[in-house]
């Protein structure tokens, strides 16, 4: 469903001979399979939002091609835009519209009639949790509410790729585990591929088949949440003991079963392979020893380990270069077509 290789994305910044330039993607090589649910992870100004922009003809690549639900993105990029639905962070409802009229303004646009435009939306909000809804101003629904509707309106015409950029940011957890159900349907009841961006870790975990980390532009994993976790040497064993006395020995007690050892205080940790098989002579051992502890924790690695041992900083880290900064001489857009977010009409829809 999707096939990219060698893209490239450059920006400039400042005027003049001060002129940089940036590169926010740089050589992206990425497949993704029909029916597969992709995370897409990495931390701010990572690439995510620019390689998501070109896989979605928003913007044309400086280099490298994209082959999306079969087309190319530049030479065919208005059956690329047929074939996707696209869900943005900011959203694309008008909050003064009815939401049953946005849902069908939207499938109209794509050449669908007004009358099957209708019957889709609100076969889709049935699905959705959305009932009785059809008549309800964005501006007065919930935000979990607001981002199904966002979802209704991607999904309108039937596509069978759809791309979700951070679809639950700012939800409350109930809102964010509804939300999560309703994605995970996307292929289950129809059939769907899904291309997700997140900041949340667990949402990549539970939903994705594969993930995906993009760093500095460049992918720099590709493989199953287990498979990257696996990775990570060892499960991390935290000690936290009773007295600062006992710091020195339960750190070479841990150093004789753990690759690297760190001392916080009265906390020493260190990762363990096997740990469930290592922990039970480690304790004996301490005990032995006369250190007391007040716990203990076993935490098996994560998405977020991962990352770390990959690039040296974590997933959560906010402190990044600018992915997109303000350009001077930013490509433009593709040639205008149909959208989920846009406000661009299609030829010949029967309003």
């Amino acid at each position: 469903m999707i096939e990219a290789r060698g893209l490239v994305q450059t920006f400039h910044t400042g005027q003049g001979k001060k002129k940089t330039e940036v590169r926010a993607v740089d050589g992206v090589d990425l497949d993704v399979a029909e029916g597969e649910v992709v995370g897409f992870l990495g931390p701010n100004g990572a690439g995510k939002t620019t390689t998501l922009r070109m896989l979605t003809t928003l913007l044309r690549p400086t280099a490298g091609s994209a082959r999306v639900a079969g087309y190319d993105v530049v030479t065919q990029s208005e059956q690329v835009r047929r074939s996707i639905g696209y869900v943005s962070q900011v959203g694309s409802t008008f909050s003064g519209a009815q939401a049953g009229d946005e849902v069908v303004d939207h499938g109209m646009l794509y050449g669908m009639s007004r009358r099957d435009a209708t019957a889709r939306g609100q076969e889709l909000f049935e699905q959705l949790d959305l009932p009785g809804l059809w008549k309800r101003r964005p501006r007065n629904m919930s935000g979990g509410q607001k981002r199904r509707l966002d979802i209704a309106m991607g999904l309108v015409h039937d596509p069978t790729l759809v791309f979700l950029d951070e679809p639950t940011t700012g939800l409350d957890p109930q809102a964010r585990a509804n939300l999560w159900e309703h994605i995970a349907g996307l292929r289950e009841r129809r059939g769907a591929t899904v291309f997700l961006t997140t900041h949340y870790l667990d949402e990549a975990d539970a939903l994705s088949d594969r993930i995906v980390i993009i760093d500095q532009g460049r992918i720099v994993a590709s493989d199953t949440a287990d498979n990257l976790k696996a990775q990570v040497a060892g499960d991390l064993v935290d000690l936290e003991l009773a007295s600062d006395e006992h710091v020195a020995v339960a750190r070479d007690k841990l150093a004789s079963v753990a690759a690297s050892v760190q001392v916080d205080g009265r906390r020493v940790s260190g990762r363990v392979g096997r740990a469930g098989r290592a922990v039970p002579g480690l304790l004996r051992d301490l005990d032995g020893a006369g250190v007391l502890l007040d716990s203990i924790e076993v935490q098996r690695p994560t998405l977020d380990d991962v990352f770390l041992s990959l690039t040296g900083r974590s997933l959560r880290d906010a402190e990044a270069r600018p992915e997109e900064p303000d350009a001077v001489g930013e490509p433009e857009p593709l040639e205008t077509a149909p959208v989920v977010g846009t406000a661009t009409s299609l030829q010949g829809a029967d309003r």
